[in-house]
C-alpha cells in the first residue's frame, strides 16, 4: 500500500513539473533516475526507437496496426523452443534455473547496472524472495504477443501484445487480460503514461532472449 501510494505521488510530481515522461516503474521494480549516468555499453542516444527495444526492451509508442497474435503455431522454431524453455523454468519455482537461460544472450533484465539478475529479483519482490517474478514471466509468455520491425535486423516477437496498443484503446475483453498481469491500481498509474509500463519480453527469430524488463 505504501509503494502504491508513493508512486502516486511520484506521477503528480512528474506530472506537475512537466516531466511525466521520466523513466518510471511499478511494483517497486527499481528504474535508473533521470539524469543518472547510463552504463558503459548504453546505446547511442540517436540510435532508432526499434533497435533500442530490440537490445534494451525499452517502451516504444503504440502501432494502431500491430497484430495482435495469439497462434502459438505461428512462432519460427527458435522462438517457440525458447519460449517453452523460459516457461519451463519459471514454472519450477526455481530464480536460478531462470538465471541459467541467460547465460547465452544475456538478456536485459534491469534499467540500473545490476550484474546478478537473481540478487534483482529478490530485492525488488522480498516478500516473495524473488519467486514473483517467475508467476509475471508466466502470465505474459502465455498472453498474446506481436511481432514488429518485421523484416529488418531489429524484428522481434514481443510479449505482452499491450506493449503496442493504447491502453486507452483496449476493449473489455482486453482489460480483462490485462488483468491477470497487473492490477487496477498500477491500470491507473500508467493510464497517466498512457502505455504499458509493467514487465515486457523480446525474443528474436533465431531464439536468442533479448530483455525481460520493467519500467522505462
Amino acid at each position: 500500500m505504501l509503494l502504491r501510494i508513493g508512486f502516486r505521488l511520484i506521477v503528480l510530481a512528474l506530472i506537475a513539473s512537466g516531466s511525466a515522461l521520466a523513466p518510471i516503474s511499478l511494483r517497486g521494480e527499481t528504474a535508473t533516475p533521470p539524469g543518472s549516468s547510463a552504463p558503459p555499453s548504453a546505446e547511442p542516444a540517436q540510435k532508432s526507437a526499434a533497435g533500442a527495444e530490440k537490445s534494451k526492451g525499452h517502451i516504444t509508442p503504440p502501432s494502431p496496426v500491430a497484430e495482435i497474435i495469439t497462434d502459438l503455431s505461428r512462432l519460427p522454431a527458435p522462438v517457440a523452443r525458447t519460449r517453452e524453455r523460459l516457461l519451463a523454468a519459471a514454472r519450477s519455482g526455481d530464480l536460478q534455473q531462470l538465471a541459467g537461460l541467460m547465460t547465452d544472450t544475456s538478456p536485459i533484465f534491469s534499467f540500473t547496472e545490476d550484474k546478478d539478475p537473481i540478487a534483482f529479483w529478490k530485492a525488488n519482490y522480498p516478500d516473495s524472495d524473488g519467486v514473483e517474478v517467475l508467476s509475471i514471466l508466466t502470465l505474459i509468455l502465455e498472453s498474446g504477443f506481436v511481432r514488429v520491425d518485421e523484416g529488418t535486423p531489429q524484428e522481434m516477437y514481443v510479449w505482452p501484445y499491450f506493449v503496442r496498443m493504447s491502453l486507452g484503446a483496449l476493449s473489455p475483453q482486453q482489460k480483462v487480460e490485462l488483468f491477470r498481469i497487473v492490477t487496477g491500481a498500477d491500470y491507473k498509474d500508467m493510464m497517466k503514461l498512457g502505455v504499458y509500463a509493467f514487465y515486457r519480453l523480446g525474443i528474436s527469430p533465431d531464439g536468442a532472449w533479448q530483455f525481460f524488463v520493467s519500467g522505462d
